[in-house]
């Protein structure tokens, strides 16, 4: 049954208008207000109780945002910067975004962002009360073309970076699927040995008694330790699991933990390599949009991922306020910035072309990455196989050498 709706907005020239209108929901009487070409101030049921009765109703009809599917936010965002480059308002390319979304969860998100902004709330503000789906530099890349007033701009270049971005992405998890294969059959081979296979060698050997190997001797207690205990071994493990991942939420331990990874052979290359890729890639779509540099150092600050190389570059921002040049800043960074990306920033600073040079500089390194990707694997999986090779020929030798005393044990 429609209920009426008092309203009061603003018309095209400023003017404050107020007004009543039927409609069967609030979103509704929004969509109708903005379709008279006003902007609304206000919205509310024309009796007080029964507005309040009514959007507990709609509170509890309104469906639950659940997570959104990262192609559908890549879609929305790609469209959205279409409509808005084609003149189409803010509010009317949501309405038509939310019309269109075919997944539940993406049509409330989509929503409740139309309603907020029709509302009066900014976009980045409305995009910002959903994290899980629009990260923190989304928003302040949406925010920064909001203030500079190219917001289609700053959304085609987020669509373009959020692809690239999964595709790289994607390429590391590839990269890793076999090596952690490889790990989990090891795990499942040395449980079914110590808790199968041993166990009847070791009862042979009390039979006969004597004195077994040091090597023996260990991988049989090993085994009885699983055995028996194998519920509170795998119990452990979790907590310390958890212990670790909080940890590692700390600021400090968060620190420690990428650290010892960047000081990793190989890996901490990759790991800087991709915060480089990540950085390159957003500062020079930022500037290229046309946001001054030190909010876009900011914010290509926040997408390298890893706290530590973030540490360097909020230094080197500072260094920019003070007059520096980028160059000169990012110099004090060298496990980020290698003295050969530094020179071509500084060529790229005096030509004027900073943001084609250092998406240029992305997509070498880009290139670089994959081809470190395809080496790290092909030097993980042999070791993985020698580290499976070696746990279970250990084991199967401490199993064995009593069977070359055996006559010494009979004995």
């Amino acid at each position: 049954m429609p209920t009426t709706f008092a309203y009061t907005a603003l018309s095209k020239d400023g003017r404050r208008t107020s007004g009543t209108l039927a409609s069967d929901s609030r979103a509704s009487a929004i969509a109708q207000v903005v379709g008279q070409g006003l902007h609304p101030i206000s919205i509310e049921e024309s009796n007080g109780n029964a507005a309040r009765a009514t959007k507990a109703e709609d509170a509890s009809a309104s469906p639950v945002v659940g997570k959104v599917p990262n192609r559908a936010v890549e879609a929305f965002t790609r469209e959205l910067a279409n409509l808005l480059a084609g003149g189409v308002p803010l509010a009317r390319s949501l309405a038509l975004l939310r019309r269109e979304a075919s997944n539940v969860h993406a049509k409330a998100l989509w929503s409740q962002v139309h309603d907020d902004v029709v509302g009066g709330t900014s976009l980045a503000d409305a995009l910002a009360k959903w994290p899980r789906s629009f990260s923190s530099v989304y928003v302040a890349m949406v925010r920064a073309g909001e203030a500079g007033g190219f917001l289609d701009v700053v959304l085609a270049q987020i669509a373009d970076f959020r692809t690239r971005e999964q595709d790289l992405k994607g390429k590391v998890k590839a990269a890793m699927v076999y090596p952690i294969i490889l790990g989990i059959l090891a795990v499942g081979v040395l449980i079914f040995l110590l808790t199968f296979f041993i166990p009847r060698f070791s009862n042979i050997f009390q039979q006969f008694g004597g004195n077994l190997p040091a090597l023996t001797r260990f991988i049989i207690s090993a085994s009885e330790i699983v055995k028996h205990y194998g519920l509170f071994v795998a119990g452990g493990a979790v907590i310390a699991v958890i212990a670790a991942k909080r940890a590692a939420a700390t600021a400090e331990g968060r620190r420690a933990f990428e650290l010892a990874v960047l000081s990793t052979p190989m890996l901490g290359s990759v790991i800087a390599h991709f915060a480089l890729v990540r950085f390159a890639r957003m500062l020079g779509t930022l500037v290229g949009a046309g946001v001054p540099l030190i909010t876009s150092l900011r914010v290509a600050r926040e997408a390298i991922g890893n706290q530590t190389l973030a540490d360097t570059v909020l230094k080197a921002i500072e260094q920019v306020q003070q007059g520096e040049a980028l160059s000169r800043s990012l110099a004090g960074s060298p496990r980020l910035f290698p003295a050969s990306v530094v020179e071509m920033v500084a060529v790229a600073e005096e030509t004027g072309r900073l943001d084609k040079e250092l998406l240029r500089l992305a997509g070498t390194y880009e290139a670089d990455l994959d081809r470190q990707l395809r080496l790290l694997v092909s030097v993980a999986e042999p070791l993985m196989l020698f580290l499976m090779a070696g746990i279970i020929g250990t084991v199967v030798v401490g199993m064995l050498l009593p069977v070359f005393n055996l006559q010494d044990l009979i004995h």
